[in-house]
């Protein structure tokens, strides 16, 4: 009775849990476009518009690319389309590049086209490639002067559109793919036509909710005849869904009007709940020939010849049985528990022992490694496939005769296939790589080198020269003459995308952060990017980690000890001269629940003893030897995790109070706050009088004050719930009961909230779209970003001994200003 009575008591925890999730709405167009008109009001209040930052850098590593449009009548003139560092334009093959987009309300780049003999520009806003870093946009924007002022043409409900296609000879048609909400469903997604230059928009295909449209190509000898790619995917902040029966490609015969799915069954395209991202491009010079790439998430057969391991690998442990298990060759397992770092207790004999005494699963080996980052990259889907029609799509055939293992799992964050317009066997498709068939898609090769960084988004061919191509990718644009054999990298803009920051105490002081798939990077407060580096040969900034950098933290007292790593959790410490590094990276014991980390699983150094170092994954850890000896002292700190393909149930946020050793704060993704006031043996949960309307939100951000040990700030962000409310709460006393402020910020989700370390009234906060600071505690709110672009800012950080404010953004790299001038005009 009782075990039933306990069973009951879960699930209806279970239910509870899934039903604060499910309490957070997104947010409306309208919602989102009264954001706007807040921001106006703010900027009337012209206290702090004189302040000035300075931009440090670093560009070296540049940041994502998502689409590039250049002038075929001169080739040395594009515009760029950054990620999240808005739209640059070059007419000196990039030798320089102009941001001229910065001032506008959305800042994330879907696609661009451009009507170069008029010079109108008209971009997609809102980033396609649906990762968790895709920013959404607010519709279709166009300028008439090759980009100095821009109009607002509408569709605010796309957030991420794929493609734009203008009509070659009619200036007021033009047709837009809308793949739609990226965290929730929504209506208004598929291919929107106008007929009068944007002023309308008519829904012309439409599938249903969860099928957005995320490619398009017309045929430029008939420009009635349209193909639109369809793609099924959901995403939630628990799971991605990446493919569904309702992806294919669509047909138009009367300038986008009606349309008609191609591939049916029959028609030679695969079908099913595999079918993710596709691609489509029309050949120019033979428009009846078109082809498609398909992100094809079916699992691929195991055809590769069987061999005899030298030494264990991960899946030789997946589905083992106990007498199978105990004939495993005791040396081999030896060399893989070493190899894998497992605790010295664990040898081959305690852990056989382990699986014959029933306390481990014989399978537990291969659960307890499988973890984000091996299913990010291990699972065996098939991944990319190429596809050629030469009946203008009524029929289909795959043309690459090799597995193309372009994608690994995550091709929803590719799927672009340009095609040369006179040879209709050349073609480049886009992935970790970018690879060229000169042979009608049968044979690629990988056109990347040194001088390139991976993860292609998009590529231009010259129509007139189809050696001559402009590429994008996670590391900027690169531009070659030769077939991708010589590549040069153009990366004067300072479009790093960095997560989370901090400063050291050096003379000068330097900045370190983390970036998105650009590592982790050190430099100079005083950094001026000049190109006299590139003669000398010495750049300031210094790379000091690889993967998506993550937080970083550094000893003061040397200011050389630093931690950091990369995507879900892979700390270590190393000193910045180089040396041995030490992993960090806590484990259960074998048998225990598996630890979940978040993306940017968060690290704090204790700042009353920096030997001290706190970790968060869904449990609190903590090393008194400088990362060494991590021990675990919490239970689970979130609601429990959701069962899907993306960890969840994670810390987010991790800070220790300036004033007192061991208060420390913990979010996580799911909205939970708790503090502990010893050091972490015991803990509070602060949350639940947070209004209920935003429980379960992700928590951004746990800002302790430095002015009164009881008051402490948070930020919550919605972002991974399409809702761009800014919520930012203060509690005087640990948490006890909450204040909410800032109730005139514009709707911007937000990612930190800063005291200023001087006027214990001056806050500052940073949101997706821009930086404010207050005079009154966060009653009242002013823009603080005059001279800054409309960039996320992700991290605000405080040197203490230059009085200065350290601004890390998403897509702008790092911005500084003296805090002086903002502490006197507070004064006033």
């Amino acid at each position: 009775m009782m075990k039933n009575v306990f069973k009951f008591t879960l699930f209806l925890l279970f239910c509870f849990v899934n039903s604060v999730q499910a309490q957070v709405k997104s947010s409306t167009a309208a919602e989102r476009l009264n954001g706007i008109q807040k921001r106006k009001l703010l900027e009337d209040k012209p206290l702090l518009k004189d302040i000035k930052f300075r931009n440090v850098g670093p560009s070296i590593m540049s940041g994502r690319v998502v689409d590039v449009d250049v002038n075929p009548a001169d080739p040395t003139e594009f515009y760029i389309a950054y990620a999240s560092g808005g739209l640059w334009y070059s007419n000196n093959n990039g030798q320089s590049l102009t941001p001229v987009f910065d001032k506008e309300n959305a800042f994330s780049m879907g696609d661009i086209a451009v009507n170069w003999p008029k010079g109108i520009v008209w971009v997609g806003t809102g980033e396609v490639n649906s990762s968790r870093s895709s920013y959404s946009g607010l519709g279709v924007y166009k300028s008439s002067d090759k980009g100095k002022t821009w109009e607002h043409l509408g569709l605010p409900e796309s957030h991420h559109i794929g493609k734009v296609n203008l009509h070659p000879s009619n200036d007021n048609i033009a047709w837009v793919a809308v793949l739609g909400h990226l965290y929730s469903p929504n209506k208004e997604r598929g291919i929107y036509k106008t007929t009068d230059g944007g002023k309308t928009w008519k829904q012309t295909l439409f599938v249903d909710d969860n099928t957005g449209a995320v490619d398009m190509d017309i045929n430029p000898k008939n420009p009635d005849e349209l193909y639109a790619a369809m793609w099924y995917r959901t995403r939630r902040a628990w799971n991605f869904e990446e493919g569904g029966k309702t992806s294919g490609i669509y047909k138009s015969t009367d300038g986008g009007n009606n349309w008609k799915l191609l591939t049916n069954a029959g028609s030679g395209f695969p079908q099913g709940d595999g079918n993710g991202r596709i691609g489509v491009a029309v050949f120019a010079a033979n428009p009846n020939i078109i082809y498609a790439t398909l992100d094809n998430q079916g699992r691929r057969p195991d055809t590769a010849q069987k061999k005899v391991d030298t030494n264990y690998v991960l899946k030789n442990f997946k589905d083992l049985s106990k007498e199978t298990f105990a004939n495993l060759d005791s040396k081999k397992l030896d060399t893989f528990l070493k190899k894998n770092n497992f605790e010295e207790k664990y040898t081959a004999a305690s852990v056989k022992d382990l699986v014959k005494n029933d306390k481990i699963k014989p399978t537990e080996m291969y659960n307890y490694l499988f973890d984000a980052n091996t299913a990010l990259f291990e699972t065996p889907i098939i991944g990319c496939e190429v596809y050629r029609s030469d009946d203008a799509g009524a029929n289909w055939r795959k043309v690459n005769t090799k597995g193309l293992n372009l994608y690994n799992t995550y091709g929803y964050y590719f799927g672009k296939i340009t095609l040369s317009s006179t040879d209709e066997n050349k073609m480049l498709i886009s992935g970790v790589s970018l690879l060229l068939s000169e042979d009608g898609g049968k044979t690629f090769e990988a056109t990347d080198n040194d001088a390139t960084h991976g993860d292609w988004h998009r590529c231009w061919i010259n129509p007139n020269k189809d050696s001559h191509w402009i590429a994008g990718n996670d590391g900027g644009f690169n531009i070659t003459y030769d077939n991708g054999k010589h590549w040069f990298k153009a990366n004067t803009p300072s479009v790093g995308q960095f997560y989370k920051i901090t400063v050291d105490d050096a003379k000068p002081y330097n900045v370190y952060g983390g970036l998105q798939d650009n590592g982790t990077w050190f430099g100079p407060s005083t950094t001026k990017d000049e190109s006299q580096w590139d003669y000398e040969g010495i750049y300031p900034w210094k790379r000091i980690g690889g993967g998506d950098g993550m937080q970083v933290q550094v000893d003061t007292r040397d200011n050389k000890t630093t931690y950091s790593g990369s995507q879900f959790g892979f700390y270590g410490r190393r000193s910045t001269d180089g040396g041995r590094r030490l992993s960090i990276y806590p484990r259960p014991d074998l048998g225990e629940d598996k630890y979940r980390f978040n993306w940017q699983t968060p690290i704090w150094l204790s700042k009353h003893n920096q030997d001290i170092f706190y970790y968060a994954t869904n449990k609190f850890h903590r090393s008194m030897q400088k990362g060494e000896d991590l021990e675990t002292l919490s239970a689970d700190l979130s609601n429990g995790g959701k069962e899907g393909d993306v960890p969840f149930g994670t810390s987010t946020t991790l800070v220790e109070s300036p004033l007192k050793f061991g208060l420390i704060y913990v979010g996580t993704d799911d909205g939970n706050i708790h503090v502990t006031k010893d050091a972490g043996y015991n803990w509070t949960k602060i949350s639940g009088l947070l209004p209920k309307a935003m429980l379960g939100m992700y928590v951004s951000r746990v800002t302790p004050s430095a002015f009164k040990e009881g008051r402490v700030y948070v930020s919550l962000n919605g972002y991974r719930n399409d809702n761009f409310g800014a919520y930012i709460f203060m509690s005087e006393d640990y948490g006890a009961t909450w204040t909410q402020l800032g109730n005139d910020l514009p709707s911007e989700p937000i990612n930190v909230v800063t005291e200023d370390p001087k006027k214990e009234n001056i806050i500052y906060v940073g949101t997706d779209n821009g930086l404010y600071a207050s005079f009154d505690m966060g009653k009242t709110f002013m823009p603080l970003d005059n001279n800054l672009p409309r960039v996320p800012v992700h991290d605000i950080v405080v040197q203490l001994r230059e009085n200065e404010l350290v601004i890390g953004t998403h897509g702008r790299s790092i911005y500084i200003t003296k805090l002086s001038a903002i502490q006197k005009l507070s004064d006033k």
